[in-house]
């Protein structure tokens, strides 16, 4: 059993992500150190990498959605099963088209429900 007693959202997406970004970080202040524009720019675009390859991961289910997850959710080698449809509320996935389906859903019941009555 964890010793937390809570979702620290440790994820795949997360650690990759944050490896890559420390890579360019380090290039980039290496950079600054040295007077190069050339570090500096390549450091800058491996973190720009990081953000892309965190995005892609999060996509494909290594990543977390907003908000709780269910306790079977908190281990970091947990695919999410609900990545491929969109997370409510994820820019991620809104940048990716995701989840706009079930928003518009949300909106239409909303819309067909009688005057004083809510749907849901």
């Amino acid at each position: 059993m964890s010793a937390h007693q809570y979702d620290e959202g440790h994820t795949v997406a997360g650690w990759t992500g944050f490896g890559i970004a420390t890579v360019g970080s380090t290039v980039a202040g290496v950079g600054v150190c040295t007077v190069s524009a050339l570090l500096i720019g390549g450091g800058l675009g491996i973190v720009a990498v990081s953000v892309l390859v965190t995005w892609a991961l999060h996509l494909t289910g290594w990543g977390k959605p907003p908000g709780r997850r269910d306790r079977e959710q908190w281990g970091m080698r947990v695919r999410d099963p609900s990545a491929r449809a969109g997370h409510a509320g994820c820019v991620g996935c809104r940048l990716a088209g995701r989840g706009r389906a079930v928003e518009a859903r949300a909106v239409v019941s909303r819309e067909s429900a009688p005057a004083g009555e809510t749907a849901g």
